[in-house]
């Protein structure tokens, strides 16, 4: 047996049951043969199977009270995957679909992305099956206090720095970051995603989507295309999906669908973001009401946005949300490019079926990392105790996006094929953190 199969193996036996978890494994492992094969250092020093666990997991309760005076108990999690290049950084995820599974998928995921950024941050992840949806502020403040009184023990501007993700905004941000403060005495960078008044980043709120369309572009550039003309269609109708849309429609393309969980808008003219925002961003609601709004749009509550015509698709919803099937349609309808604005939201299945078609396919892993890009210039900033301008940080992260495409590229072309960034971006995150984790030891 290799020396990757038996890992996989040992991982499967141990974390049985973690179905996300396992597939962000063997994606990885499976793509950095190349690198594994041509050196025995990493054999010899275990790298696989130390970075395939995590240096810690931390499970805890998080008790709140409702409006209504009655106790609730939700699950909170912090996974602290790997520091080797910088302390553990990503998100807290609030979302009933929540377990140890994803948090973990999540956490390995990161190791690789925040490597890419080529920023000195590793790879964590946390949140909570607590459900933001249908709360009031002082219920989301109560659990958000419950949950930060049993974090703040785990966290620190340089041990951890958590994020927000789905369900964690600026609000949630803002009561975790004061209760920090009231336990700890500290006032410090302990948390990205802050708002401008307390520390936070210009441009922090659009970096997701905007990094991904950035460096979609630079990867149509070096196939002699552009957004330029083209028809997108993007899932999600959140933070991550509202700012790919405003950059993909500043670049010049037409997008005509978003989605949510409950369904997905058609918009044959072009999707009215104003319109979008004010919905989801000011009011809270739900996508259809945009149909209701706006007479050039249908809205569906069955079936997939997937099965519009495009040219660009930019899933940034959740994880696993193109199927093979959903691939398969894709590539009948024309779609040319894709790019990852969600963690892992394409299958296996779908990423074969892209690839195999020619179908260029930026992952996750380098498409997504504007958000925690950002989130590392939000610290460095914190640390020198200034800000940038809006204009200062999306130049630095207009080179980022750039930097992380290059590495890409050049690791595809050495260890597999030129059009293959599914492997290049694990092996250029990879090697980095694989050598300092040599550098320093066990």
């Amino acid at each position: 047996m290799s020396y990757i199969q038996d890992v996989k193996s040992t991982v499967a036996a141990r974390n049985a049951g973690q179905p996300e978890f396992l597939q962000a494994v063997n994606e990885v492992l499976d793509t950095i043969r190349p690198v594994i094969e041509s050196d025995p250092a990493y054999e010899r020093n275990a790298i696989l199977e130390r970075i395939t666990e995590p240096d810690r997991q931390i499970i805890f309760r998080v008790p709140w009270t409702d409006d209504s005076g009655k106790m609730r108990v939700n699950r909170g999690f912090r996974v602290q995957f790997n520091n080797a290049i910088g302390p553990y950084k990503g998100g807290l995820r609030l979302h009933p679909s929540v377990n140890l599974s994803i948090i973990k998928f999540l956490g390995f995921e990161q190791i690789f992305k925040n490597s890419l950024t080529g920023l000195p941050i590793g790879g964590g992840k946390g949140g909570s099956d607590f459900d933001p949806k249908g709360k009031s502020d002082r219920e989301i403040r109560a659990f958000c206090q419950s949950f930060m009184t049993e974090l703040a023990r785990h966290i620190g501007a340089d041990t951890d720095v958590p994020a927000g993700d789905i369900g964690v905004g600026g609000r949630e941000i803002g009561f975790m970051y004061g209760q920090y403060k009231r336990i700890k005495n500290l006032y410090e960078g302990v948390l990205t995603g802050k708002g401008i008044a307390y520390g936070g980043s210009l441009a922090r709120t659009e970096a997701t989507g905007y990094g991904l369309v950035y460096i979609v572009e630079n990867m149509l550039n070096a196939h002699g295309k552009s957004f330029k003309g083209k028809t997108a269609v993007i899932s999600g109708s959140g933070n991550v999906a509202i700012y790919a849309c405003q950059k993909a429609q500043a670049l010049g393309a037409k997008v005509v669908a978003l989605s949510d969980s409950n369904g997905w808008i058609y918009d044959k003219n072009g999707i009215d973001l104003d319109v979008v925002r004010q919905i989801k961003e000011v009011e809270r609601g739900r996508i259809k009401e945009y149909a209701d709004r706006v007479k050039s749009a249908e809205y569906h509550d069955s079936g997939k946005v997937w099965q519009v015509k495009c040219d660009i698709a930019l899933p940034c919803a959740t994880q696993n949300e193109i199927s093979g099937d959903d691939a398969a349609l894709l590539i009948k309808n024309g779609v040319f490019a894709v790019g990852e604005g969600a963690n892992m939201p394409s299958t296996p299945e779908a990423i074969e079926a892209f690839q195999k078609a020619g179908v260029l396919f930026m992952p996750a892993k380098a498409a997504n990392a504007g958000g925690v890009s950002v989130s590392a210039l939000e610290m460095s900033q914190n640390s020198l105790r200034l800000g940038w301008t809006f204009e200062e940080v999306d130049e630095r992260l207009k080179g980022i996006m750039k930097g992380i495409f290059d590495k890409t590229s050049e690791a595809a072309q050495k260890y597999a094929t030129p059009t293959d960034y599914v492997s290049g971006a694990n092996i250029a995150g990879f090697v980095k953190v694989a050598e300092a984790m040599i550098a320093q030891g066990v």
